[in-house]
């Protein structure tokens, strides 16, 4: 599943979004994204180039209308720049730099397909955007899919589609804008790689340079493109950026104590916001933060607004042990300043790496700024100065390898040839090459979670993350894909523990698997049914097919993204090893967490998702058990007596039939209300029955608190709508009062009604009491489930709501008893006002 390690953000209109460059969708105008999918989606094989002014109508050559591209790779990078400039914040783009670095998201993606379609003729794959984003790149592998030769080099005046926005001819000399790379003891070249390894053992040939044009598949279309395994020139990047471990200086072992300056990246993200407060709560370290912003006082704004958004609170005291640093972990050195960094280097003893891009459908190119790069900054900073622990944020998704069997702290990874993702690709790359660190004497701590699910307490949750939007579509839909674990925790428990191998010396330089206790597809089944969420298990392509198709006819905003994921096919294999792969096994974690007395790992079950599933719900992400849906379980009860009009004697028959049925516990936990059915025999309002149109009861109302001063404590509330033949509404409400009484058996029973029309006083008034005769044939012996669950789900849920209201019926009778108990032995010498009128 997804880990939540990324560094969110929020844009100008104030909600929580994660930044282009860190997979956050801003939207957009112009098409829907359904719309711009549909349209990128359905696109024919590529396009073979044509000469300057061709317009075949044949799909030979360019689209009508659209300008030829430029016959050489300079040319069309320019161009594709260009035109990907357009939907970038800066409105301009350098053909060697990342489109979603430089500001653009999926969505922008989507929308330059487009653009290029109909400006260039280019038809080119959303999923070869997404794999490498850079023009030249796109630009090249467009000339090698079509088979269309480069055109000579000439002096000439440039190609008008290579002019910058505001009109100008760009430099022919465009040079590549550099990657971040480590200073000083990695020097890398003028395109942030490393100088080229020995021959790589997956290919058998020289890896390419990064000043000529790599080598590319045949086809550009994701439909041609099995996706089974890594493309060869992300492998060949893979091995260069390794080799940059190898550079790091020597250093030595870092004191054992706990650290009092910690710099952490990604306080903004979801998990890295959490640390941040768990680092403050259970550590005296100032903490540092490395916040992606153009200068201090917007790194605080957005530090703050992060932090409140996961309702993580942004106070005095907080901001006195912070301090918040202006920088980018994709850049040298971090972006900071080199008094800063040097200041750093000897002022810091911890450094944690939280920060990492986190988007499926992005490839390695794309991501290895952020995620590998990155990393190795942090551990040049950590070699640098002062020795320093350096404490990774890795993933488990470093074992996403479809067919893999084990996923120990201490098994080996996948191998690298067979994760197709950018994301499993790069958090395996940083992961390796910090490996290769501790040989330099860098302690390096690993820390792999999951799917990082929402807060327990406060279920503070991320809108854009995998995990989040599979439990949205399971309880929106109510289906869900057969899988065989899902290795997952919540945020406060993984966040929690981090931070305690953070604080702990004796637990610096080992791997941790923060994956807590597994979810099978039977718990996850039984949490929804429980729930009243009955879900239908289907195989993995008919309910990603079943999702796409409800998607689309019932579109949700905030599951866009999930949408694109579906629909990419390097995405689907990474849900594929996440849904067939094994459990996460975590025995050092276990030793750890018992050792540091911290709370034990259990099952991310119902009742640890209650607060999260009701966020999810308020947001519209998803949809909780609703009276119209299949009750989970009901009973009848039969209810006699007499009524008569308000201010005499009782002396009408009246008598209810009714049904009391639950959607789910989620009901009775969250709301203790039962739902009311049925109809009511009263000649006195009516010759025939009266229809229950609407009904609830409530049990211990005003949470059983008098509702004025004595000793009847309310038990039971209903409120009944009903409707005559006539078509007249009328009104019911009836109590149940327990009383310090010896007939307690009878206050169970006996319903106090008042009875009116629609909108006016009450009419009659009466007492109506469940026979004692039925009341265990109907409400215990008669008590139905849903015939959907297992006959072992069916006594779970019978004895799951007879403990229940047992247990409120118990709490009913002890109050009133335990008020007339403090009453008997209240011996204070002067009596209260109240008392002195009693």
């Amino acid at each position: 599943m997804r880990d939540l390690n990324e560094d969110t953000t929020a844009d100008g209109d104030g909600r929580g979004r994660r930044p282009a460059g860190e997979s956050i969708e801003r939207g957009g105008g112009g098409l829907s994204v359904s719309d711009l999918l549909a349209q990128v989606m359905t696109k024919s094989a590529p396009l073979p180039a044509a000469e300057p002014g061709d317009a075949g109508a044949d799909g030979s050559g360019p689209r009508a209308g659209a300008t030829a591209p430029p016959r050489t790779v300079d040319g069309l990078a320019a161009a594709i720049a260009a035109e990907a400039g357009r939907h970038l914040p800066d409105g301009r783009l350098s053909p060697d730099a990342d489109f979603f670095d430089a500001g653009g998201t999926s969505v922008h993606a989507v929308e330059l397909v487009a653009t290029l379609e109909r400006e260039l003729g280019l038809t080119i794959a959303l999923d070869d955007v997404f794999a490498d984003a850079r023009p030249r790149s796109l630009a090249a592998r467009w000339f090698k899919a079509t088979g269309t030769p480069e055109a000579p080099a000439t002096p000439e005046a440039p190609d008008i589609r290579s002019a910058t926005p505001d009109g100008r001819p760009a430099t022919p000399d465009v040079k590549p804008t550099p990657v971040p790379a480590l200073r000083g003891a990695l020097p890398l070249s003028a395109a942030g790689t490393a100088p080229a390894p020995a021959p790589s053992p997956h290919t058998h040939r020289p890896v390419s340079h990064p000043s000529t044009a790599p080598a590319f598949p045949t086809t550009l279309t994701s439909a041609d493109a099995p996706h089974t395994t890594a493309r060869p020139e992300d492998l060949d990047q893979i091995l260069a950026d390794l080799s940059l471990a190898d550079r790091l200086p020597w250093t030595e072992v870092p004191e054992p104590l706990p650290p009092t300056r910690v710099l952490l990246t990604g306080a903004t993200g979801f998990l890295g916001g959490h640390m941040l407060l768990d680092l403050l709560r259970h550590s005296d370290a100032h903490v540092y933060c490395l916040v992606r912003a153009a200068d201090e006082k917007a790194a605080v704004a957005r530090l703050g607004e992060a932090l409140r958004s996961y309702e993580i609170p942004w106070s005095a005291e907080i901001r006195r042990r912070v301090t918040v640093l202006p920088g980018d972990i994709r850049e040298p050195r971090l972006g900071l300043p080199d008094d800063v960094w040097n200041a750093l280097a000897y002022e810091l003893d911890s450094i944690v790496g939280v920060a990492a891009a986190v988007d499926f459908l992005r490839g390695y190119q794309s991501l290895r700024r952020s995620n590998v790069l990155g990393a190795l900054t942090l551990a040049e900073l950590a070699a640098t100065g002062r020795p320093k622990p350096l404490h990774h944020i890795s993933s488990i998704a470093v074992f996403n390898q479809v067919g893999i069997t084990a996923m120990g702290e201490d098994d080996p990874l996948a191998h690298v040839d067979r994760l197709v993702s950018g994301y499993d690709q790069t958090k395996w790359a940083a992961e390796v090459a910090l490996r290769r660190a501790r040989d330099h004497g860098l302690v390096v701590s690993a820390l792999r979670p999951g799917g990082i699910a929402g807060h327990t307490l406060t279920g503070a949750y991320n809108p854009q993350d995998l995990s989040s939007g599979l439990f949205s579509a399971f309880a929106r839909f109510r289906t869900m894909p057969a899988f065989r674990y899902l290795n997952g925790a919540p945020v406060d428990w993984v966040s929690r523990v981090a931070v305690g191998v953070v604080c702990e010396p004796d637990a610096w330089g080992y791997d941790y698997n923060l994956t807590g206790v597994p979810n099978t597809l039977d718990d996850a089944v039984g949490d929804m049914a429980l729930s009243g969420m009955n879900a239908r298990v289907m195989d993995w392509d008919e309910w990603r097919m079943d999702t796409l198709d409800r998607l689309q006819t019932e579109p949700i905003p905030e599951l866009d993204f999930l949408t694109r994921v579906l629909q990419s096919p390097t995405a689907l294999k990474l849900c594929e090893a996440t849904l067939k792969g094994p459990a996460a096994t975590t025995e050092r974690t276990d030793t750890l967490v018992e050792a540091l007395g911290l709370p034990a790992a259990v099952r991310y079950g119902a009742q640890l998702q209650l607060k999260t599933f009701e966020r999810l719900a308020d947001n519209g992400l998803s949809r909780l058990p609703h009276k119209d849906d299949q009750p989970y379980l009901w009973f009848p009860e039969t209810i006699e007596g007499t009524v008569g009009p308000v201010g005499e004697r009782p002396d009408t028959p009246c008598s209810m039939a009714l049904t009391l049925s639950i959607a789910g516990m989620y009901q009775l936990v969250k709301e203790r209300r039962i739902d009311v059915s049925g109809e009511l025999v009263c000649t006195a309002l009516h010759p025939e029955p009266l229809v229950v149109q609407h009904g609830d009861a409530w049990v211990r109302p005003e949470e059983g608190i008098p509702l004025e001063h004595g000793l009847r404590h309310p038990f039971l509330l209903y409120r009944l709508w009903l409707r005559d033949a006539d078509g007249r509404d009328w009104w019911l409400e009836g109590r149940k009062f327990m009383r310090a009484r010896r007939d307690v058996w009878r206050q169970t029973r006996a319903l106090t009604v008042r009875i009116g029309v629609e909108k006016e006083p009450a009419r009659y008034e009466g007492e109506i009491v469940v026979p004692s005769d039925s009341y265990v044939r109907d409400q215990i012996d008669g008590i139905k489930v849903d015939p959907r669950l297992t006959a072992q789900e069916k006594r779970a849920a019978k004895l799951t709501w007879l403990a229940w209201f047992g247990m409120e019926t118990g709490r009913s009778v002890l109050g009133p008893f335990a008020r007339a108990a403090a009453d008997l032995l209240d011996l204070r010498q002067n009596p209260n006002f109240t008392e002195r009128n009693r």
